[in-house]
């Protein structure tokens, strides 16, 4: 299927039964680049570009959440340069994309830690996204050094702080109060976890949040990951059963 016959998959998605959420594991930029014989910083370039058609896609498609995984917590352990390049993509692509996603109805969202970030980075992501934040069509979060543990490390000690004032007792502490504490507070949880690449596993991504998710995987490394694709893999969602641990009748 080429890239302009995306459209024609279009018509099959059952509006009923769409994914509220879907979260994708944006892996394979580095193989790409080996597999194409270049340098992997060519790899996350290519990357970029396959980020911007799965938004428009979403958009097009009337998804309402979609969170992508950027940069980990561990990705600070790759080389200083990549780091660096990774780091100055990320931004570099914000700054150029915003007024697109603004005039789009897409609403940009950086979700990770202040950790290690160079100073004033943060600042900056927030200064262009918040541009965004009166748009409801399309709510697009960037994981950016992001880590599932982290974020159960730092809702744990946000939880613990108003418990030691006074504010909370543990006994009050369930499932809600920890999901309004993680970086995610206030969207549902994926429906559908996307990976690109041939791995199968979730590489500390949205451990809490993943419960109950759908997993969708693929030998296609993300640079050639296609409208089509995405696509398909809602059609895929739509025909599992979802029981969440209850009966089937």
């Amino acid at each position: 299927m080429t890239a302009t016959d995306y459209k024609l998959l279009i018509p099959k998605i059952d509006k009923e039964r769409m994914p509220n959420h879907v979260a994708i594991i944006m892996d394979g930029n580095g193989r790409w680049a080996k597999k194409h014989s270049m340098k992997r910083v060519n790899g996350h370039k290519a990357g970029v570009k396959a980020v911007r058609e799965i938004v428009e896609t979403a958009r097009e498609i009337d998804l309402k959440y979609l969170t992508v995984y950027a940069f980990s917590t561990e990705n600070w352990g790759r080389s200083r340069m990549e780091v660096n390049y990774l780091l100055k993509l990320i931004l570099d692509s914000l700054i150029g994309e915003i007024d697109d996603l603004v005039a789009n109805g897409v609403n940009i969202r950086f979700i990770g830690t202040e950790q290690h970030l160079p100073p004033g980075y943060d600042i900056k992501v927030e200064e262009n996204c918040r541009r965004s934040w009166h748009n409801k069509d399309l709510y697009f979060n960037v994981a950016m050094n992001y880590g599932g543990r982290r974020e159960l490390i730092e809702a744990v000690q946000a939880i613990s702080a108003k418990v030691r004032d006074g504010d909370m007792q543990p006994e009050d502490i369930n499932e809600q109060i920890i999901s309004d504490h993680l970086y995610t507070a206030g969207m549902p949880d994926p429906d559908l976890v996307i990976r690109t690449s041939g791995e199968i596993r979730l590489s500390n991504y949205l451990i809490w949040q993943s419960t109950y998710s759908e997993f969708w995987f693929t030998e296609t490394l993300w640079p050639d990951f296609s409208r089509s694709e995405f696509i398909q893999s809602i059609l895929d969602f739509q025909e599992r059963k979802r029981h969440f641990g209850k009966r089937e009748r």
